[in-house]
């Protein structure tokens, strides 16, 4: 706070272009030796999967019944973790959320790096992953074409279409600031953001071609928070099998999406904003709002476990009733336990208004959320698989150093491509910020009112 002390009252637009230039300076020693280390962890994942790939799936412990874990488990995490971008730039957009124009672009950007990293994992859980072409329709003389009721081949739909709109629509975003920033450096960077700004020179005609189109991308990007993690949560709804063959599935995924994806926007948000000297940008306004969406959206999470375990008990089956059962009490019952404890449980301090804006408690709030949302995609796919119909088709699972080389080395990746970012290009949008920039000394103004 004794930084955003030292901060303008009323600060202008160059005050804004300033604050976010200053950011994109060239890196310290700090900086690169992060860097480094995220990128070796990401070595070592690739040297595991290439070891994977030269000695076959046996050197990970997917083992009958239990086929689809850590792997898949990652998948569906990072594709719900992707779905806030779509939600805090497009949705919040139609509805001129006026909170939104600080934290949009990391929130974007997010969402690229995680459906980038979420896009490997249904190849690295392929056996002969070489052939992964064969999921898509492309023409071929052997009319080979894929198994449209196959879940991969629904995902590579999914995640491919996700993937193409939110580039499009962070890149779109992207264009005036990076003009901005041609005019400000010199060098390798001005020749970089010359060919990003792709001609932008601010005139009134592109003006308004410009919020003409943003306005259609967001229009079009809003329906895939909802189509997309619906066609993830078919991959076990459209399944048999008892703890996965639930219509609840797709309005549950969904909601969780949207509740892990806006907790780890927070989780990047509050140490980016120390570290980038951005104090006068993100404001603890910016975070009581993201705040707010994390305690809604936890309360709808715990009426889908609600819901779910009711109907389970309603319905009466009785390998239904086991599978849960097991689910609460078995040997992974703890699993269970701290999915609710994280996901249901903690997110209620954020009811406070104090806990809101006190951006420690708030971050750690939010490293729960996190890992309960990843154990909750645990419990329903590893949990459901190794209890089955019959007992006599009962297993277990236990992850291989593989399993956990790569799940490291995914998260070393999304922070890697997400810190290269916030240095090389604006993390924050000068443009709509400047737009929304009465809202922002009001947040600043209590923000020092606070302090003092």
């Amino acid at each position: 706070m004794a930084a955003a002390l030292k901060q303008p009252l009323e600060p202008n637009f160059g005050d804004i272009d300033r604050s976010v230039l200053r950011v994109m300076e060239p890196a310290g020693r700090a900086y690169l030796i992060w860097i480094g280390f995220c990128f070796t962890l990401v070595a070592i994942a690739g040297a595991m999967w290439a070891r994977q790939i030269y000695s076959g799936l046996g050197v990970t412990g997917l083992r009958q019944p239990v086929m689809w874990a850590i792997y898949i488990t990652n998948f569906v995490f990072w594709v719900g973790i992707a779905h806030s971008g779509t939600l805090i730039s497009a949705i919040l957009f139609l509805f001129r959320t006026k909170w939104r124009t600080a934290v949009y672009r990391a929130a974007e950007t997010m969402t690229i790096f995680a459906v980038a990293t979420a896009g490997l994992f249904p190849l690295i859980h392929l056996g002969r992953v070489w052939f992964f072409y064969w999921l898509l329709p492309y023409p071929n003389e052997r009319y080979l074409q894929p198994d449209f009721r196959s879940p991969l081949v629904w995902d590579a739909f999914a995640v491919s279409t996700y993937l193409t709109i939110s580039a499009l629509f962070w890149t779109m975003g992207l264009i005036p600031d990076v003009a901005n920033a041609r005019e400000a450096t010199t060098g390798w960077r001005k020749k970089l953001y010359t060919v990003f700004a792709m001609g932008w020179q601010g005139t009134d005609r592109q003006w308004r071609h410009y919020s003409m189109a943003y306005l259609l991308m967001a229009g079009l990007a809003t329906p895939l928070v909802i189509s997309v993690h619906s066609v993830v949560s078919w991959d076990f709804a459209m399944a048999q099998l008892p703890g996965w063959h639930s219509t609840i599935f797709a309005p549950y995924f969904v909601a969780g999406a949207i509740f892990s994806g806006v907790a780890m926007v927070i989780t990047l948000l509050i140490p980016m904003r120390k570290w980038l000297g951005i104090e006068d940008l993100l404001t603890t306004w910016h975070f009581d709002n993201l705040a707010k969406v994390v305690l809604l959206t936890s309360l709808i999470v715990s009426y889908a476990y609600v819901t779910e375990g009711f109907m389970t008990w309603y319905a009466g089956d009785p390998i239904e009733q086991m599978t849960f059962h097991m689910r609460y009490f078995g040997a992974w019952g703890w699993m269970y336990w701290v999915m609710i404890l994280c996901n249901c449980v903690i997110p209620l301090l954020l009811f406070s208004p104090r806990i809101r804006v006190n951006l420690t408690v708030l971050w750690i709030i939010t490293i729960f959320v996190n890992i309960g949302m990843w154990f909750e995609r645990f419990v329903i796919i590893a949990g459901s698989l190794r209890v089955n119909f019959e007992p006599s088709q009962w297993g277990s699972y236990s992850p291989s150093i593989t399993e956990i080389a790569i799940t490291i080395g995914s998260f070393a990746w999304f922070l890697g491509l997400f810190s290269l970012f916030a240095k090389f290009m604006p993390i924050i949008s000068m443009t709509e910020l400047k737009e929304g920039i009465v809202w922002l000394r009001k947040a600043l103004r209590k923000d020092i009112a606070n302090a003092a």
